[in-house]
């Protein structure tokens, strides 16, 4: 896709995430638009912050790292949606504002100590496997409470975040972001403090509107922003 068709499509976004809100009887402010822009060229990123957007998601750490010296000159906040491997978990902390893809005790664990010795307080968000995939990481639901309870430093619990089975019908979608839904609910009953749980991290390009419906706070873009990957214009 050309790179100029990126604010257009910033704003065709906006306009639906707004009229989803709108009808969910929300606040469009409430809910984050992070700009999932793994793989597509810096270039890319700069042209989308230039449309005024200011939340990027990164899949690789490395992949970030890069970007990150590239748009040194930006106002971004980087968030981390794929997963966490323990080696880079030092390089996280200091390169995200906020880690979405906490999905173990141990990992969130040793993300906290990380920050604790580098000075930083990123957000994290839990993972939470809810339909039980192979192929998925996350944390199963009956043990998303002790993560909670974990005593940390430096590392700041904001909320959840699911990846449902893959569905072109956003319908289809919907029941699982209800349930991630209730499930923070759950744990707020259960003393959970509110602020640990503001975030509902869920919902992409095919299935967003549906992801606001129930809830999100912060939906995860890229198709719908800069193309489809693997189609970059020579």
């Amino acid at each position: 896709m050309p790179i100029d068709h990126i604010p257009g499509n910033l704003a065709t976004v906006r306009g639906r995430l707004e009229a989803a809100a709108r009808t969910a009887g929300r606040s469009p402010e409430s809910i984050r638009l992070i700009a999932i822009s793994k793989t597509f060229p810096s270039e890319y990123l700069r042209a989308a912050a230039a449309a005024g957007q200011r939340d990027f998601g990164e899949n690789r750490v490395q992949e970030a790292l890069q970007k990150i010296g590239d748009l040194a000159d930006l106002k971004i906040r980087w968030h981390l949606v794929g997963h966490l491997q323990s080696n880079k978990v030092r390089r996280a902390v200091t390169a995200f504002h906020g880690i979405h893809s906490i999905d173990s005790l141990d990992l969130l664990l040793r993300t906290d100590r990380a920050a604790a010795e580098a000075g930083t307080s990123p957000e994290l968000l839990v993972q939470v496997d809810l339909a039980g995939e192979a192929t998925k990481f996350g944390v199963p639901e009956e043990d998303v409470r002790s993560l909670f309870e974990a005593d940390l430093h430096a590392g700041r619990l904001v909320g959840l975040m699911v990846l449902p089975p893959w569905t072109e019908n956003p319908d289809e979608a919907r029941p699982w972001f209800g349930r991630l839904r209730r499930l923070r609910d759950r744990l707020e009953r259960d003393g959970i403090p509110p602020d640990r749980l503001r975030e509902l991290s869920m919902g992409m390009s095919h299935d967003f509107e549906a992801a606001v419906l129930e809830g999100s706070t912060m939906v995860r873009i890229g198709t719908a922003i800069f193309g489809e990957r693997g189609q970059l214009p020579a």
